[in-house]
C-alpha cells in the first residue's frame, strides 16, 4: 500500500546519500502511469510528448513498452538531436523558423526520414525552401487543425490559439498546396484539444466552476469529433496514404481514442503526473516526478525555510503555476513570500518536526519543466536509487 508517509520514508532512505536539492522519478509510479495511458488509449498507439519528459533515458524506457510509438517533439533542433540519437519517428508539434536546422534536415537523409514538421501556412513552406541551402531531401509535413470551440457566432472562443486552419476546405487546400510543391509530402494531421486534455474538471472546493468546465468540455468534444472527422475525410481525398491522425493529450486519452478518425494519441504529462493533473474525473495516477529542497533555517514555531524552490511553470501567472509542497503533508507557502528564488519559508505544524538538513519534497506544476532545473534524475525503485540519468539540461541541451 503506497501512502504519502510511506513514500516519503522510501524517498528519504533512497536518497540519504545525496545532497539536496535533487530530483527523482519513482519508476514504479512512472510505469503504472504508462500502463494507465495505454489502457485508456484502447489499442491506439500513444505518441510520447518529449516536452513533458525531457530525459532521453526515460523516453527510451517508455517507448520500449507495448502501446507506445513515436515522439512528439517541441523544437526542430531537438527533433534533429533525437533522430540522430536513434529515435526513428519524431513529430514536431509546433511550426519552426529555425533556418539552420531546416538546412540540416534537408541535407541529411537520416533525420529527414525520421522527422515530420508542422505546417499550417504556405509561408512556412516558403521559409523551409529558402532555408534548404542546397539540401534536396523530401520534407515530411503534418498539417494542424484548430480545435478551439467557438460559441455565439464566434464571439466567444475557448481553446489555445494555434493553427489558423479550422474548416475541412482550408486543410484540403493546404494539402493540395503541399502536394504541388516539389520536395514536400503530407504524411499526417494533428489536432490538440488543450481545453479538454489540459484543463481539470474537478477543482477542489469549486463545484460550480467544475460543472461549467465539464459542460464546456462535453460540448467541445462533440463539436470537434464531428469536425475532425470531416477534416480527415477532406484531407484523405487529397492524400489517400495519410500515415497518421494525431489527437488528444493526457486528460482526454480515452475520449479522443474513441474517435474513428484518430489513429494515435499524444500524451506525456501523465507519466510524471504533475500537480496540474490532479483535478480530473476521467483518470487518476500516481505522482512520479518530485524534487527535494533541504531545510536550512527554522525561523520560529511552525516555520521552516528551505533552499530555493521558486520554480514557476509556464502559462497564465497564478498560484496554480507554483510547485506544491508535497511531503511531509500539511506544509504551505507564506503568502507574503511564496516560492522564493533562493529561499522559501514554509508554514504548518509539520515544520516543527523538521530539522536542519531534512528535506521537503515538492511536485512541480507541470511535467517536463522540472528538468530545466536539474541536471540529473535519480531513478528510484523501492527504497533505493537504481540509476542516475541526465535530463536534457544535464546533456547540455536547452532547446527553448
Amino acid at each position: 500500500m503506497n501512502t504519502p508517509a510511506a513514500d516519503r520514508a522510501r524517498y528519504d532512505r533512497a536518497t540519504a546519500h545525496l545532497d539536496a536539492p535533487l530530483a527523482l522519478v519513482d519508476l514504479e509510479a512512472f510505469d503504472a502511469n504508462a500502463d494507465d495511458l495505454v489502457r485508456r488509449a484502447g489499442g491506439k498507439p500513444v505518441r510520447v510528448a518529449s516536452k513533458s519528459v525531457r530525459c532521453r533515458a526515460l523516453l527510451e524506457r517508455v517507448l520500449a513498452r507495448p502501446g507506445f510509438a513515436g515522439i512528439m517533439s517541441y523544437t526542430l533542433a531537438e527533433s534533429l538531436w533525437l533522430a540522430r540519437s536513434g529515435f526513428e519517428d519524431v513529430l514536431l508539434a509546433y511550426p519552426s523558423a529555425d533556418r539552420g536546422a531546416f538546412a540540416e534536415l534537408a541535407a541529411d537523409p537520416k533525420p529527414a526520414g525520421a522527422v515530420t514538421v508542422m505546417v499550417d501556412d504556405v509561408a512556412q513552406l516558403e521559409l523551409i525552401d529558402r532555408s534548404r541551402d542546397g539540401g534536396t531531401q523530401e520534407i515530411r509535413v503534418c498539417l494542424e487543425l484548430d480545435t478551439s470551440l467557438r460559441l455565439f457566432g464566434g464571439r466567444v472562443r475557448v481553446g489555445a490559439r494555434r493553427s489558423p486552419l479550422r474548416e475541412p476546405a482550408q486543410l484540403a487546400e493546404l494539402a493540395r498546396a503541399v502536394a504541388a510543391r516539389p520536395g514536400f509530402r503530407v504524411v499526417g494531421l494533428m489536432a490538440y484539444e488543450g481545453h479538454v486534455a489540459g484543463v481539470g474538471d474537478a477543482l477542489a472546493g469549486r463545484p460550480v466552476r467544475s460543472r461549467a468546465i465539464r459542460l464546456m468540455q462535453g460540448a467541445a468534444r462533440r463539436e470537434l469529433a464531428a469536425r475532425r472527422a470531416e477534416v480527415v475525410r477532406a484531407v484523405r481525398a487529397v492524400v489517400p496514404d495519410l500515415e497518421f491522425v494525431n489527437g488528444g493529450g493526457t486528460g482526454s486519452v480515452a475520449q479522443t481514442a474513441a474517435e474513428d478518425a484518430v489513429t494515435e494519441i499524444a500524451a506525456g504529462s501523465g507519466l510524471y503526473l504533475p500537480r496540474l493533473f490532479d483535478n480530473y474525473t476521467s483518470f487518476s495516477g500516481r505522482p512520479a516526478a518530485l524534487f527535494a529542497q533541504p531545510v536550512v533555517r527554522r525561523p520560529g514555531v511552525g516555520v521552516v525555510t528551505v533552499l530555493g524552490g521558486g520554480y514557476p511553470a509556464s502559462g497564465a501567472p497564478g498560484a496554480d503555476r507554483l510547485p506544491v509542497p508535497y511531503l511531509p503533508q500539511g506544509l504551505r507557502y507564506d503568502p507574503q513570500e511564496g516560492a522564493g528564488e533562493v529561499q522559501t519559508p514554509l508554514l504548518g505544524s509539520p515544520a516543527d518536526d523538521l530539522l536542519i538538513g531534512d528535506r521537503v519534497w515538492f511536485r512541480h506544476a507541470k511535467a517536463g519543466e522540472l528538468c530545466e532545473r536539474f541536471d540529473t534524475l535519480h531513478l528510484v525503485e523501492g527504497d533505493r536509487v537504481s540509476a542516475a540519468v541526465p535530463t536534457y539540461r544535464g546533456e547540455g541541451r536547452a532547446f527553448l
